[in-house]
C-alpha cells in the first residue's frame, strides 16, 4: 500500500517539528530568525509550535495561500 503518514499533533514540540519539516533543529533556528517559520509558545512545562501556524506560514512561503493584497479589489490595481 502508500507510505504510512503519521498523525502529527495539533501542538508540537521541536523535534516534532524537525520531523515534520524535515529539517535539522539549526535549520529551524535559522528559519525562526529570519521570519521564514513561527516562534513556538510556552504550553505546560515546555516550548511547542502550532501546526496550523506552521502551515500558514509554508503556504505563504510556497505561494499556496491566497495574498491578503488590498490593491486585488481595486479597478486601478488589479491585474488583468
Amino acid at each position: 500500500m502508500g507510505k504510512h503518514v503519521p498523525h502529527w499533533p495539533r501542538m508540537l514540540k521541536k523535534a516534532s517539528v524537525c520531523a515534520y519539516l524535515e529539517i535539522s533543529g539549526a535549520e529551524l533556528e535559522r528559519e525562526i530568525i529570519s521570519g521564514r517559520l513561527p516562534h513556538p509558545v510556552k504550553l505546560g512545562n515546555g516550548l511547542h509550535w502550532s501546526r496550523a501556524d506552521i502551515d500558514a506560514h509554508l503556504e505563504r512561503l510556497t505561494g499556496e495561500a491566497a495574498a491578503d493584497d488590498w490593491r486585488a479589489g481595486t479597478k486601478l490595481y488589479a491585474n488583468g
